[in-house]
């Protein structure tokens, strides 16, 4: 059996994992895989949807290996549909107009969102919460009206919810109708759904429960909804997210079975009524029964990988279980959150003045676990959905209450699922840990746990510390000790020089990876030079020219545009320099402009123009704060109500040269529109009409991450003064490299505990934090002032011994083209250096 062929309709998540679980599992090679992909982009994230809103960036949103990239047996056709099949040929026609043979088809179509037939319901200011296109359109039309204005979402489930906290990101005033009596009517219950409905009600939401939408028309604003109880909504604009339904129209038109509620009837192999054909996701009906949840469908894409290379796996069941943050509020349902079991008993701990509520679901004996809910706090879900079905490991009201002891991953049996969305248990993520998997990156590596929604993670966290696998904290093979520990002997013992540190505390002579990490931390510790003595060999590449190298070995000069503000004297010479060296120009996402093909020789005579018009060292070459991107606030913008251009340029002023263990980013956005991108940054500051909302930990680069949350309502100074202490704490206590995402992650107890340690002062540090940042403030000196200063750090700005005048023949530009581009000489590429693209800077 050989040269066979298997078309997938769709290319969702469900869909892309089937595709994986197929390659991966095809040794032989016996099957090669035609994807249609009716959307304009390959397989997204489409759980982390609403992350979209502020980077507007579907590339973030991207699965891993989406487009197959190298894999020749992979055929994958982007915005081409699947029109009809052919039973009988076994053919699929598509939107192209082709005709495609196959010997397997698998209907991954996933679903549609579901839209009420009330009057007026294809209003052309009404939307669907689905995909990206969906929320540009919404975006466009918030813009359009701008901040203050209402928005309806029909639906208070669990993407209606989602829909609701973009409407607030966007700057619009949320209206949630919800036809049950309360919110989240399929994972929470009555006391549960009260909770949840203040919190969010706190959080700027107006909810309207227990009626429905009865018209749809225009309105003043843009549209009117007129709801079931008399009441009407003047909104700007409304979003459907009232569930979804089972895209099975192929199938229904091609013959196949379907089952009564809808959804492509399979047996539990994922076999349609046609053994040529598959159903996987949202689309299938399992046994009559769709589920609308990742983690099913990825075990329906599972099994019939199997299936198709001969094997008989069937589908497992399904694992219900949610657990996410909406906004901001955590939300967990796990098993029998409705006791629906004959005999079933609920344990409920209900603290309105905390605005936590907590429900287990036991046996009638009380010793076996049933499921559960958490609103509010849910830092009890990872230990406590594993167990269920099983037996309790103490007193179920300990194991919700604040004060009761709470079962560790140790106590979980080796066969208890500890991430749902894919399958793995405690045992396997173990056996991963035993064969050398000692961190969280390999253990996804290796098992796949956390690669989805990431809720298991603590978990994971857990079993590598009780796991008794010695995790060494050693900076590399000449210190023992960790960047962490390091920076603190620095600090207590005063050593200002590599050599006398690793004497007392190191062996050997050190290397490129120590020896960077010191002179950062020698750099974070005083307002020395960073070329200063000693200090400047220990410097890599681009820190020892205060210059980022570029791939056909030239340099980028990068200067310093606080809040992307820029004088026409600045500009003006950014333009002579560019004419005169022949520099290619780049403005870049960070609001400046970067100069990229200057030679080694060539950096001191352009830094000298620059800093005669005022200009400092932008520092894109340092692991230190680059920017600090602003849009215009309040003193252009109509929407703007702080100045976040003002507290741009105070931010980036103060935090300016703060060397740290990596790059540091910020953005000021003046209102909740986010044009500044501030979730997307390691600090970010989004102006409310109360005062300063700050978020941290946001990260760009291979693995981007949301920034959240860590405090709200702040005025100018407290804002100032919790940043002070967030970077301080960083900079002592982060691993090397170590951007600002992974390290509150690793933090014990993360956001939480990191709020504490910066708003709460629960360590006792913030004087200390505040009183070392103020020695960096007041010790800043510009490090390029500073080598103009300074004949013998002039004289290492030679390209090479005796380098002569003229230009270097191993550096060149190709101008034939629209833009000037590099070209390599003949030269490699600098070892163990990677250029780093404009946009980062």
């Amino acid at each position: 059996m050989s040269g066979r062929t298997a078309i997938v309709i769709g290319h969702g998540m469900v869909g892309h994992r089937f595709v994986e679980a197929l390659r991966a599992r095809d040794d032989a090679d016996t099957w090669t895989v035609t994807v249609l992909c009716e959307e304009e982009v390959p397989a997204y994230d489409r759980v982390a949807l609403s992350s979209y809103v502020g980077t507007w960036d579907v590339k973030e949103l991207a699965l891993a290996g989406n487009d197959f990239d190298g894999d020749t047996a992979v055929d994958l056709r982007v915005g081409v549909r699947a029109e009809s099949i052919d039973r009988v040929a076994r053919t699929v026609t598509t939107s192209k107009g082709e005709t495609l043979h196959y010997d397997a088809l698998v209907l991954a179509t996933g679903s549609y969102p579901f839209v009420p037939p009330v009057p007026g319901h294809e209003h052309d200011l009404c939307f669907v919460y689905r995909t990206p296109s969906d929320l540009d359109g919404i975006r466009a039309r918030a813009e359009e009206v701008g901040p203050g204005a209402a928005g309806v979402v029909v639906g208070g489930g669990l993407l209606g919810l989602e829909a609701a906290n973009a409407l607030r990101r966007l700057g619009l005033a949320p209206h949630v109708v919800e036809h049950n009596a309360r919110l989240m009517p399929l994972q929470i219950d009555e006391g549960g759904g009260a909770v949840l409905t203040r919190l969010v009600t706190d959080l700027g939401l107006t909810v309207h429960t227990g009626t429905g939408i009865a018209s749809i028309g225009d309105g003043p604003a843009g549209v009117r909804v007129e709801l079931a109880d008399g009441s009407v909504i003047d909104a700007a604009l409304l979003v459907f997210s009232a569930g979804v339904r089972p895209q099975d129209r192929l199938a229904r038109d091609a013959g196949l079975d379907i089952a009564e509620r809808g959804g492509i009837l399979t047996d539990i192999g994922c076999v349609t009524s046609d053994p040529a054909i598959y159903a996987v996701g949202e689309c299938a009906a399992v046994e009559g029964c769709c589920y609308g949840l990742v983690a099913p469908g990825y075990a329906t894409a599972e099994v019939v990988a199997d299936r198709i290379l001969g094997g008989d796996a069937v589908f497992p069941g399904a694992d219900l279980s949610t657990k996410l943050k909406l906004l901001g509020v955590d939300v967990a349902s796990f098993g029998d959150v409705h006791a629906a079991t004959p005999g079933a008993l609920e344990v409920v701990l209900s603290d309105a003045a905390k605005g936590t509520y907590a429900k287990l679901v036991v046996s009638d004996d009380a010793r076996t676990l049933l499921g559960g809910i958490l609103v509010g706090d849910a830092t009890a879900y990872g230990s406590l959905r594993p167990l269920v079905g099983r037996e309790l490991p103490g007193d179920p009201a300990a194991l919700i209450s604040p004060a009761g002891e709470k079962p560790g991953a140790g106590a979980l049996p080796d066969d208890a699922q500890v991430c749902s969305c894919n399958a793995v248990t405690k045992g396997e993520i173990c056996a991963a840990i035993a064969d050398g998997a000692c961190d969280i990156a390999a253990v996804k590596a290796c098992t796949n746990a956390g690669t989805t929604c990431g809720g298991c993670l603590p978990t994971v966290k857990s079993l590598l510390a009780s796991s008794g696998v010695e995790l060494s904290k050693a900076l590399c093979e000449h210190f023992t000790q960790s960047r962490a520990e390091l920076f603190e002997i620095v600090r207590a013992t005063g050593t200002r020089t590599f050599s006398g540190l690793i004497a007392q505390y190191g062996t050997g002579t050190g290397c490129d990876i120590c020896k960077p990490v010191v002179a950062s931390i020698l750099a974070s510790t005083s307002s020395g030079h960073v070329l200063d003595g000693e200090q400047a060999s220990l410097q890599d590449t681009n820190d020892h020219f205060l210059a980022n190298i570029q791939r056909n070995g030239t340099y980028s000069v990068v200067p310093r545009m606080p809040g992307g503000e820029c004088s026409p004297e600045q500009l003006i010479t950014i333009g002579e320099i560019a004419r005169d060296y022949g520099l290619y120009l780049k403005v870049t996402g960070g609001q400046r402009i970067d100069l990229f093909g200057a030679r080694v020789e060539q950096l001191p005579e352009i830094w000298r123009r620059l800093v005669d018009v005022g200009m400092e060292s932008g520092q894109a070459y340092g692991k230190s704060l680059r920017t600090v991107k602003s849009c215009v606030g309040s003193t252009w913008c109509r929407y703007g109500v702080q100045d976040s251009v003002g507290m741009a340029v105070r931010l980036e002023t103060r935090y300016r040269g703060l060397r740290a263990p990596h790059k540091i980013k910020f953005g000021v956005s003046g209102c909740a529109r986010e044009c500044a991108e501030a979730r997307g940054k390691d600090v970010g500051a989004i102006a409310t009409e109360t005062g300063w909302n700050l978020y941290v930990g946001g990260n760009g680069g291979q693995s981007p991450r949301h920034a959240q949350l860590l405090a709200g309502g702040l005025d100018d100074e407290t804002l100032v003064r919790y940043i002070d202490r967030y970077l301080m704490f960083y900079v002592r206590t982060a691993d090397r490299l170590q951007r600002t995402a992974p390290w509150i992650e690793s933090l014990d107890g993360g956001l939480e505990h990191l709020a504490a340690v910066v708003c709460d002062d629960s360590l006792g540090i913030a004087d200390d934090l505040e009183a070392a940042m103020a020695r960096h403030v007041d010790g800043y000196r510009d490090e390029w002032a500073g080598v103009l200063a300074d004949s013998d750090k002039l004289s290492r700005f030679v390209s090479f011994v005796n380098a002569p005048d003229e230009p270097d023949p191993t550096v060149a530009f190709d101008e034939s083209g629209p833009r000037k581009v590099p070209v390599l000489m003949g030269i490699p590429d600098v070892p163990g250096r990677r250029p780093e693209s404009s946009s980062s800077r």
